[in-house]
């Protein structure tokens, strides 16, 4: 692999721009290399020249007070390269000094954290010794002592190599210093901060105003230990990524003069690396004197001195491909395009359009698989969308948008790629339409009408196999992220009782754009619900109240959710974008109540309030879309109608978004002003539009997360600033640090 490829693969997407120019120096380096083909028949003579001045460097560049000077005889074409090559080396010293010195401050932090855990692990083994040696026997008091002993020792040797230095004095005894403190003092100036997520602290923090708890000194609060061993093992990445940082920036250095020398054969490497190697970065060991520590101290702390076990934490594997996803995606794919044409031939040698009875069949059995003329079915939403997402990490991949850290907060290495959720679209394809087949198969076959009634069974197996595979706790079919996308749904039923993350609210935002799939869910209960899936069971589904009731509250359910994530952050940062986020989806809500009540009543008083409200929300939605979620439109932009900073290559793309946002946005007016659009009429228009909103989200998703991308990209913010689990004050002044 080149060292170009490399060393763009190598970078942290939100420190980009902070990485030296390689690609401009290369550019340049051509220039010199086009010039000096064009002095061709003069090149003999000069090469010679300057390859007898170079026996003594400093004729041509020195090294003064680390400073490269350029030598005045080079062309200027040269010592444009030279002063963009100074400018680099500014730039990446200045922006690596800045952030080791942001993560020297955070491992004083840390080290303060571990002084008052240590602290509290003291103070609770204390107490627990005290109420055991109460009730122990004088024959069990030696192994009291001896346990107490060891717990000692483990104080003792936490302050050897913790991330900072402690304090002490030769009169104490360094094992109760901290920082020039006891554990006890320690614990008197501290809070523990309630950062827990749960509905419980969610309601205090609401109601109550309560963030903070005093120590109680009781074993349920070493819950902080998990809290700083994720926020060690996130500082220790942070620290990764700046170690690799200065390494690849050094590479950086080297590959270019020695591209340098060998176009113009003039020795200036060894020069400029010195300059570089005196610089900060090239001389600063901080960053690895950093990593060392946190090791020793997570090691130490949280892994009971196993080293292999803290190692394994703080370093996870960097995830391979893996070529039996390549395997199965191929033959999935095959498959699947083999069943829809087996199910296509089916239906058409037996005609069962035609027949009465298997028209009737189709119109009771096809919704639980939504499958009709235009192949509408449950899960066909449901894959249509995966197939999407699909997609969309492709592209997020392409164009080096960190999409795991921005929505989804795995740990490196965890994340699905775009191969992986193919895999799974297309294997839910293979399952659904191999039932289908086979279902359609047995239900047409009059020689085994006796099993009807088992055979009516299989769409609900389907689902409840479904089910269960998503639940399964043993490690198949990606556990950690099935486990995640259960516990985010779980957050989104229950908002507002949990804090709003970006994965939170960006799952919310999918589930309304599949309020279709969700009714035929309803469906699916309806249908069974009723004891028998025959004829009259079907019927009742369609003029039953409670049926009608869920149906207006399965479409609203997603909009709900956002409305109150919305009205939730817009009590907890005071941000008045978050209550006018809530109105669009109020708006939505409204309009999705207002277009369900006209399709079933059919009146012109309820097609006013459809319209009124449709257009309404259509209108909210895309200003809110195109201008806060996309950051487009904005004004004195060097891109028309767009923003200064762009990752497509081709600005009509984002045009052609936009066009497409307001377009996809109003195909709801059709549901409300019932045009006459052949062949598609009834259910396969609502089926259609479904579709077409799953493709308009997946349009959203690319351009809502380089929006959000490229917002981090302008702070430098690559890694998750987690909440410390203590709150240190200053007694004299009672205020919190």
């Amino acid at each position: 692999m080149k060292f170009g490829k490399e060393f763009k693969d190598q970078m942290v997407p939100e420190w980009i721009a902070a990485y030296m120019d390689y690609s401009e120096l290369k550019c340049l380096l051509k220039e010199i290399n086009r010039l000096n083909l064009s002095f061709l028949p003069h090149r003999n003579t000069q090469r010679k020249v300057d390859i007898e001045n170079q026996e003594s460097e400093s004729q041509h560049k020195d090294l003064t007070n680390g400073k490269f000077c350029i030598a005045a005889e080079l062309r200027e074409d040269e010592k444009s390269f030279f002063e963009k090559l100074d400018n680099e080396l500014e730039k990446v010293n200045s922006f690596y000094k800045d952030k080791v010195e942001e993560a020297k401050g955070e491992a004083a932090a840390l080290a303060e954290q571990m002084d008052a855990l240590v602290a509290l692990r003291r103070k609770v083994k204390e107490s627990d010794s005290v109420a055991s040696s109460k009730a122990t026997s004088p024959s069990r008091t030696s192994s009291v002592e001896k346990a107490q002993m060891d717990f000692t020792k483990e104080v003792d040797m936490s302050c050897e190599n913790n991330i900072k230095p402690a304090s002490s004095s030769n009169n104490e005894d360094p094992s109760l210093k901290e920082h020039g403190r006891t554990p006890s003092d320690v614990l008197e100036c501290v809070k523990i901060q309630n950062t827990s997520d749960g509905p419980k602290s969610s309601v205090e923090k609401l109601l109550l105003g309560t963030t903070e708890k005093e120590c109680s000194f009781s074993q349920e609060e070493l819950e902080v230990e998990e809290k700083l061993k994720k926020a060690f093992v996130e500082f220790y990445q942070k620290l990764r990524s700046l170690n690799q940082y200065s390494f690849m920036n050094l590479s950086a250095f080297s590959k270019i003069l020695e591209k340098y020398e060998k176009i113009t054969s003039r020795k200036a490497m060894r020069s400029y690396m010195k300059v570089v190697d005196n610089s900060y970065i090239g001389s600063s060991d901080e960053v690895t004197s950093l990593l060392n520590k946190v090791e020793a101290t997570f090691i130490k702390h949280f892994s009971n001195f196993k080293q292999g076990d803290g190692i394994k934490l703080l370093r996870p594997k960097r995830k391979r491909e893996n070529h039996r996803v390549r395997f199965l995606s191929g033959f999935f794919c095959g498959f699947s395009i083999a069943l829809i044409i087996a199910v296509a031939l089916v239906m058409q040698t037996r005609k069962l359009l035609d027949k009465k009875d298997a028209t009737l069949y189709l119109d009771s059995i096809f919704p639980l698989y939504k499958l009709k003329k235009t192949f509408r079915f449950f899960y066909g939403y449901i894959i249509l969308h995966m197939l999407l997402f699909a997609v969309n990490i492709y592209l997020w991949r392409c164009y080096k948008i960190n999409y795991s850290f921005i929505i989804l907060g795995f740990k490196p290495g965890t994340e699905l790629d775009h191969r992986e959720v193919f895999v799974l679209a297309s294997g839910l394809t293979v399952v659904v339409l191999t039932t289908f087949l086979v279902h359609l198969h047995i239900r047409m076959d009059s020689t085994i009408q006796d099993h009807e009634t088992y055979v009516e069974l299989l769409p609900l197996g389907l689902l409840i196999g479904l089910v269960l595979i998503c639940l399964c706790p043993f490690n198949i079919i990606y556990r950690s992220s099935r486990f995640f996308l259960i516990r985010s749904l779980f957050h989104c039923i229950c908002a507002p009782f949990y804090k709003v993350k970006m994965v939170d609210f960006f799952l919310a935002d999918q589930l309304t754009s599949q309020t279709q799939a969700i009714r035929s869910f309803v469906y699916y209960i309806c249908y069974y619900g009723w004891g028998k899936a025959l004829s009259p069971g079907r019927k009742m589904c369609h003029v039953s109240d409670v049926y009608v009731i869920f149906y207006y509250i399965s479409a609203a359910i997603p909009f709900w959710i956002r409305f109150l994530q919305c009205m939730r952050r817009l009590i907890e940062e005071k941000d008045m974008k978050h209550g006018f986020n809530g109105f669009t989806y109020f708006s939505m809500l409204l309009s999705v109540v207002f277009q369900s009540t006209f399709r079933l009543r059919k009146k012109m008083t309820w097609k006013v309030w459809a319209l009124a409200s449709s257009v309404v929300a259509a209108l909210a939605n895309i200003c809110w879309d195109i201008r806060m979620d996309w950051g487009l439109l904005q004004r004195n932009s060097r891109n028309f109608l767009l923003r200064d900073k762009l990752l497509l290559p081709h600005k009509s793309a984002y045009y052609i978004a936009m066009i497409l946002e307001v377009l996809l946005r109003f195909v709801w007016l059709q549901l409300v002003l019932s045009f006459d659009m052949r062949p598609l009429r009834g259910k396969a228009t609502t089926s259609t539009f479904a579709c077409l909103e799953i493709l308009r989200r997946g349009i959203w998703n690319v351009f809502r997360l380089e929006n959000e991308h490229l917002n981090n990209v302008g702070e430098y913010r690559a890694f998750k600033s987690l909440p410390l689990p203590f709150i240190t004050y200053d007694e004299k002044v009672g205020k919190h640090e």
